[in-house]
C-alpha cells in the first residue's frame, strides 16, 4: 500500500539546520522549520541514506507557476493531496515540471514509449550523485528564511512536521520500504524566488528505480 497520508505543507521557512554528526561523523537530515497558521513545523529532508552503501542522488530545479498548478494558490497549512495529476500531487516520473523540461520540441507532455524514453533520458542527464555535504551544499542556497516554503511528503503522525520529503516509489522488492511504493505521492522542497519562479529541490535513494509501473513498483 502507499503512504498513509500524502500532502503539502505551505508556510514561511523560520530556520534550517543540519542533524548533528553520530559518532561515526555522519548525519542525515537538513531539517527546516516553516511557520504555518497552526504552528511550526519541522520538515526533516534526507540527504543520506543511513547506509554507506546506498546514497542519494537529486535534482535542482527551477519551475514557473504554471507548471506547477493549483499548489502556489493555496493559503498557509497542509493540505491532503489525492493521489493524481490535477490534485497538485507529485510525482518524479510523471510530472511535466520533471519530465520534460523547457525547451523540448512538444507543446505537452507526449504519450506512450515516447514519453518513456524522453523522461529516462531527461532524468539520467539530470540526477547528481555525491555525499550527505554535496547534497546539503546544493540544497541549502533555495533555502532563505522568510520565503515561503513548500515541503511535500507525509505528515508526522505526532505532532507538526513532515518526512518521506523524498522519492516514495520505486524502492525494490524485499525492501523494508516496498509496501509503501506508490505513484504522484513523492516528496519535494520548494522555494519562491524574488523573481515569482521556484526553486525544487528532488531527491532519491540510489536504489529506487526510475522506472515504475502503475502501483509505483519497479518496472
Amino acid at each position: 500500500m502507499p503512504l498513509a497520508r500524502y500532502g503539502v505543507l505551505l508556510g514561511t521557512l523560520h530556520k534550517v539546520y543540519r542533524d548533528q554528526p553520530d559518532s561515526q561523523g555522519r548525519w542525515y537530515h537538513v531539517n527546516l522549520e516553516v511557520d504555518a497558521p497552526t504552528g511550526r513545523y519541522r520538515a526533516a529532508v534526507d540527504v543520506d541514506s543511513k547506509q554507506s552503501t546506498v546514497g542519494v542522488a537529486w535534482k535542482v530545479l527551477v519551475a514557473s507557476a504554471g507548471e506547477i498548478q493549483p499548489v502556489p494558490t493555496f493559503p498557509p497549512g497542509y493540505h491532503e493531496l489525492a493521489r493524481n495529476d490535477a490534485s497538485g500531487a507529485l510525482d518524479y516520473l510523471r510530472h511535466v515540471a520533471f519530465v520534460v523540461r523547457p525547451g523540448c520540441i512538444f507543446a505537452r507532455s507526449p504519450d506512450g514509449w515516447l514519453a518513456n524514453l524522453l523522461a529516462s533520458l531527461s532524468r539520467r542527464r539530470a540526477w547528481t550523485f555525491g555525499s550527505n555535504l554535496d547534497a546539503a551544499a546544493a540544497f541549502e542556497p533555495m533555502l532563505v528564511p522568510g520565503r515561503r516554503t513548500w515541503v511535500f511528503g507525509e505528515p508526522f503522525t505526532s505532532g507538526l512536521g513532515m518526512h518521506n520529503v523524498h522519492q516514495n516509489q520505486g524502492d525494490p522488492a524485499g525492501s523494508q520500504w516496498w509496501d509503501e511504493n506508490g505513484t504522484w505521492q513523492d516528496g519535494a522542497t520548494m522555494t519562491e524566488r524574488p523573481d515569482g519562479r521556484f526553486d525544487v529541490f528532488l531527491s532519491k535513494f540510489s536504489t529506487q528505480s526510475d522506472r515504475t509501473d502503475d502501483a509505483g513498483h519497479p518496472a
